[in-house]
């Protein structure tokens, strides 16, 4: 009898997702590979690791005792591998990273040119998903690091500061909703507000903005983008809180829409790069923040040169 740490990695992606399609394809392998994987750790060790019970997937009592020591083994494996790479210099090899969707579609665009040509050796690999999602994959260790939203209450990750994103009030132009700067949190009418849905940080910062206890008479659209509120926001339909960091990318040719900045302090929300503190890759990951830095800084800088313009447009009569 003898697994292969192949399959190891296969069942914990088996054990993650109790669901044989998506496990493969974490993996990156067909579905009947899979299956014939796990039957043959099955067939080594004479137990039944899974069964399938009304459309679901489930340990086994074995599978479950086995599952522990699958995960310490491919631990071990994994800081193995981070020590070597610590020989071959900074940002070398395979790294797995999480964003937020708040975060994502506007620092990957600008960030992967600028890893690509400093880190020609990295082989980065990017995961979309909500906070909770990306915490829970960075402690068992499917990803190396996160970026979210400050705090994440895990004592075993690492936060590094990033940059700090401010908050801004998105309304239609032209309707009811323009408000006036600088704006404090009391004028914003939270009947008219729009959230995305529950699971996103941004929802929660929202609330924590604007809610001041009277979160029940905000509007549950539910939307799981800034571009989807926004577009509602355009069409009058109300208001939406819009991070610095989105500016350039979400109002860059949307006509109609008008950003008020608060008054100051301006409310914002910390963003910083997450990892285990047991890993050994301390020096990737703050070449990686450093990187992180510098490209955020570039897009905050043109968001307030976005915003400026429009404010001038907002001024500048119609011809």
């Amino acid at each position: 009898m003898k697994l292969t740490l192949r399959q190891m990695h296969y069942f914990d992606a088996l054990a993650r997702t109790l669901h044989f399609g998506k496990a493969a394809a974490a993996v990156n392998i067909s579905q009947p590979a899979l299956s014939a994987q796990i039957m043959d750790m099955e067939a080594k060790l004479e137990r039944k690791l899974v069964e399938r019970r009304h459309g679901r997937i489930l340990l086994t009592e074995a599978g479950q005792r086995l599952l522990p020591h699958i995960r310490r083994i491919l631990r071990d494996v994994q800081t193995l591998e981070e020590m070597l790479l610590q020989d071959r210099g900074l940002l070398v090899g395979g790294l797995r990273v999480g964003m937020i969707p708040t975060i994502a579609p506007y620092l990957l665009p600008r960030l992967i040119p600028h890893l690509q040509e400093r880190f020609p050796k990295l082989d980065l690999k990017v995961r979309e998903a909500i906070t909770d999602t990306l915490t829970r994959e960075l402690l068992d260790g499917s990803l190396d690091a996160i970026v979210a939203a400050q705090p994440i209450d895990e004592p075993g990750l690492h936060a590094e500061h990033l940059f700090r994103d401010r908050f801004f009030i998105a309304s239609a132009a032209n309707g009811s909703d323009v408000l006036q700067s600088p704006l404090t949190e009391d004028k914003v009418a939270l009947d008219r507000l729009l959230l995305l849905e529950e699971g996103h940080c941004l929802r929660d910062q929202a609330l924590a903005v604007c809610g001041n206890g009277r979160a029940n008479r905000m509007v549950n659209f539910g939307a799981t983008s800034m571009t989807t509120l926004l577009q509602m926001v355009v069409n009058g339909m109300g208001l939406t809180l819009l991070p610095e960091i989105a500016i350039p990318a979400e109002t860059e040719g949307l006509r109609g829409l008008a950003v008020t900045p608060f008054a100051e302090p301006m409310p914002h929300r910390n963003i910083a790069l997450f990892w285990r503190k047991s890993s050994k890759r301390l020096p990737d990951f703050g070449a990686m923040a450093q990187a992180i830095r510098t490209v955020a800084g570039e897009i905050l800088t043109g968001g307030e040169d976005g915003l400026a313009e429009e404010r001038k447009a907002q001024r500048e009569p119609e011809p």
